[in-house]
């Protein structure tokens, strides 16, 4: 009997440490999206640069092109992402790949044009030695009313 409750014990501890673990790592990795946003709208390429993996695809409603075009149009303000107001978010993490799925409004100025629109956004990551990297950002354009189902 002490055997058993000693084995029990101990499967609800490591099952306990498992779940805190994921969700501590979701939790990191959601306020890294979050701070990919910011950096965005600051226009911040030398904290994103790092983040988006070297190998990483950005897909837009004008076009698909990979990091250094992406780090370029940011800089030079081609696409300045104003602000992304986040209206819900839904994360899986399984292994060393992380996908999150966030609803967006998103205030950006194209072409000397202030557009509004609503995105969901697909952000892929991937853990490479100790950082997770961004190796991919989908646009897709939505309705207001789309919802993401957890």
């Amino acid at each position: 009997m002490k055997n058993t409750i000693i084995a029990l014990s101990l499967l609800f501890w490591s099952m306990s440490s498992a779940i805190a673990q994921s969700s501590s790592e979701e939790q990191s990795i959601l306020q890294l999206s979050k701070d990919k946003w910011q950096w965005m709208a600051d226009k911040n390429v030398d904290k994103l640069a790092p983040l988006f993996a070297d190998n990483s695809k950005f897909v837009h409603m004008s076009g698909t092109w990979k990091k250094d075009e992406e780090l370029e149009i940011i800089k030079t303000g081609s696409i300045w992402y104003k602000e992304a107001k986040v209206h819900d978010t839904a994360i899986e993490v399984s292994g060393k790949t992380a996908i999150v799925w966030s609803r967006i409004t998103l205030t950006a100025m194209v072409r000397g044009n202030e557009v509004i629109t609503e995105f969901t956004v697909t952000e892929v990551y991937q853990k490479q030695k100790k950082d997770w990297k961004l190796l991919a950002l989908t646009f897709s354009s939505v309705r207001d009313t789309h919802q993401i189902k957890k």
